[in-house]
């Protein structure tokens, strides 16, 4: 199998009702997932691809509906923290870190939902050789 990361997605935003507690739940996501909050300001945060706002942050953005959003773990050990992190946090268990072998072979996940009830999940695919950890964006010399 060869899966392939960072093609399709530019960015994720959801707009929550209550900021502070999502604030709370995502500042333990990506902690246990080895992030942190990149940038942050008046009525919003993010971390990489996902951005969290409140609705006045944006006069025309309403709360989103539920989402589901899946963040990569390096191993079973960072989804059983994940999970552990955001229920500590205020998020509700979705989903025990476990198998789910329907979806492939080694796929190992935990959900749970966020304060606003979205279905955040983390997984890790099984042990892989990533050609990079990341890709970086610069501006191109001309702009």
């Amino acid at each position: 199998m060869r899966l392939h990361r960072g093609r399709l997605i530019d960015h994720v935003h959801l707009v929550v009702k209550d900021l502070a507690a999502a604030r709370r739940f995502y500042d333990a996501a990506f902690a246990a997932l080895g992030l942190k909050v990149e940038h942050e300001g008046p009525g919003f945060f993010g971390c990489d691809e996902l951005y969290v706002s409140s609705p006045e942050a944006h006069a025309d953005f309403h709360p989103t509906g539920r989402a589901h959003i899946a963040f990569q773990a390096l191993d079973q050990a960072m989804v059983q923290r994940f999970h552990d992190a955001v229920l500590k946090a205020g998020g509700r268990d979705n989903g025990a870190p476990g198998f789910r072998e329907k979806y492939h072979p080694g796929y190992y996940a935990a959900f749970a939902l966020d304060p606003e009830g979205n279905n955040i999940e983390a997984v890790f695919h099984g042990l892989a050789i990533r050609s990079a950890p990341s890709i970086v964006i610069l501006p191109h010399p001309k702009a």
